[in-house]
């Protein structure tokens, strides 16, 4: 983490304001559309429309294909330990669990399940976490 270049990475562009202007724009309407409909806006968020900006703005910042199919297969595989969450969270959520009890509990499940990913897949050669 330590050869991170933080000035770079912390250094904010006009186009970076205009890439969370677009991006917070996207989760605003999908916030909005779930005040009227539950199954649309999950659908909207399923979808991988955060994925897809990120890779056009690394598309517009130069980044090569191969940093754009990494950046592709590795969401991939960093999704996978997410989904538990969506069926424990509603299963814990609807068996009297607290908003906030279910949610850091699911929120430790799924670092667990990251983990496990993580060190599964490096038996099969693919390393998440180069060291």
């Amino acid at each position: 983490m330590s050869q991170l270049p933080w000035g770079k990475i912390l250094a904010v562009t006009p186009f970076d304001l205009v890439k969370i202007l677009i991006t917070a724009v996207i989760i605003l309407f999908v916030n909005k559309v779930q005040l009227f409909s539950d199954k649309l806006s999950a659908l909207l968020i399923a979808l991988p429309l955060t994925s897809l900006l990120a890779m056009i703005w690394m598309w517009h910042g130069g980044q090569t294909t191969s940093r754009i199919a990494g950046h592709a297969e590795g969401t991939f595989w960093f999704v996978l330990p997410t989904l538990p969450m969506f069926l424990i969270l509603p299963w814990m959520l609807r068996n009297g669990w607290s908003f906030w009890s279910a949610l850091a509990a699911n929120c430790a499940i799924t670092t667990l399940c990251f983990w496990l990913t993580v060190i599964l897949l490096r038996k099969f050669g693919i390393d998440l976490m180069p060291k």
